[in-house]
């Protein structure tokens, strides 16, 4: 143990513990490489990569932008919109299911993170890692942190029973009634995915259109373990009773991500990896910032976080008509949810305020069109890649004081 420890600070000393790296460089083509270079058969394929706006173009967005943002929502409804933001989306997975969006099984391609490391180094920083998890869970324990959640609770008590070999560590460390909690104190370990070596988080899983991939993917990864949530009860539901779930690998749960004080059913500190997709956007821009903020304690020292959501002037955003626009480049649907449309710069400032390093920031432009209809719509989206940095941290320095105590 001792000579575990001295190479893990002598790593963070010098920047070189092992961590993921493949967000560290831009690729000639990060986001697909079907580039249109003869403008006559556009209508050839349903959508182009790396699209370069004209100044017309991106004057003719701007433009539309204006005109659709010049009437705004009442206040009366804004503040509707947001207290019962949860109402809608609940109401959306209702009539939709898991029917209106595709599985997202480009994840891998676009985001090599969501893998761990190779096994080799994972078995070198297993030991570290579990004295970590179990340093963080002890205070979060203590702090009263991590209280059982009324759905966790259901959940884990329904899966409990299953033939599937499924642990029951889940159910025990979420049902107070259980003998554990009658007998004494909870045992630190006991936390969904507490001897897991790789841990990721799906923030707004929907009905798991990146959870089921990711799944499949990490179905074959040792120690691997997935956590997802929405606070859609609705889509949360929708994602147990999917038939591929396995609770033995994944624990989805119900979790407003703007509720600061509201817990997570794990220890700060402990993730490899955070999957933000098409989800910030569905946020007040007033409460983007400390929802980032929140995320980033989850994370361990060198964990990522994975972005990617609309960006400014996509087809979404000049398709609103007036009186959709709540605020600037924020908006609201017919059916309640809302979209917020962001530029790099945003996206940068935010991350980096949660104190994150970028690795990468970047807008995607691509053309999609109808073939049938002989439409051409621009789409834009931003995706970005944060790492926590591998400084000694407060909680590194609570490790620090264990294993010398130990000694």
């Amino acid at each position: 143990m001792n000579v575990i420890w001295r190479n893990f600070i002598s790593c963070l000393r010098i920047g070189k513990m092992p961590h993921r790296n493949q967000s560290d460089y831009h690729p000639t083509a990060p986001l697909g490489s079907r580039i249109l270079t003869d403008p006559t058969k556009v209508f050839e394929h349903n959508m182009w990569d790396h699209m370069q706006w004209s100044e017309e173009e991106a004057a003719a967005a701007r433009k539309k932008v204006e005109e659709n943002s010049a009437v705004r929502v009442l206040l009366e409804e804004q503040v509707k919109y947001e207290s019962e933001a949860s109402k809608y989306w609940d109401t959306f997975y209702k009539i939709h299911k898991d029917k209106f969006f595709k599985d997202r099984n480009w994840l891998l391609r676009e985001f090599p993170e969501i893998l761990p490391v190779d096994q080799k180094t994972t078995e070198k920083m297993e030991d570290i890692s579990r004295d970590h998890v179990k340093t963080n869970a002890a205070h979060c324990l203590s702090e009263m942190h991590c209280p059982t959640m009324p759905e966790e609770k259901n959940h884990y008590k329904k899966n409990s029973g299953s033939s599937d070999g499924q642990s029951r560590a889940g159910s025990d460390f979420s049902n107070p009634d259980s003998e554990e909690h009658r007998r004494g104190p909870l045992k630190t370990e006991l936390f969904p995915g507490s001897n897991a070596t790789f841990r990721i988080l799906e923030v707004g899983c929907g009905a798991g259109n990146s959870v089921f991939p990711i799944l499949n993917i990490l179905q074959n990864v040792p120690g691997s373990f997935l956590y997802c949530c929405d606070f859609a009860s609705g889509a949360v539901e929708l994602v147990q009773s999917h038939s591929s779930y396995r609770a033995a690998q994944c624990s989805a749960f119900v979790h407003d991500v703007c509720d600061d004080g509201l817990p997570y059913p794990f220890p700060d500190g402990i993730l490899d990896v955070i999957l933000l997709v098409f989800v910030l956007s569905s946020i007040h821009p007033d409460r983007m910032q400390s929802v980032v903020n929140r995320l980033s304690n989850l994370l361990k020292p060198g964990g990522m976080l994975l972005f990617r959501d609309y960006g400014r002037y996509d087809k979404t955003q000049l398709r609103f008509k007036k009186g959709c626009c709540l605020s600037e480049n924020f908006y609201v649907r017919g059916d309640g949810t809302r979209a917020y449309f962001f530029t790099k710069g945003e996206v940068r400032s935010m991350f980096c305020k949660a104190g994150l390093d970028e690795k990468q920031n970047l807008v995607d432009r691509r053309l999609q069109v109808n073939r049938k209809k002989q439409v051409k719509m621009q789409r834009v989206w931003v995706q970005g890649k944060f790492q926590k940095p591998l400084h000694l941290t407060q909680n590194n320095s609570k490790l620090l004081f264990s294993v010398l105590s130990d000694d």
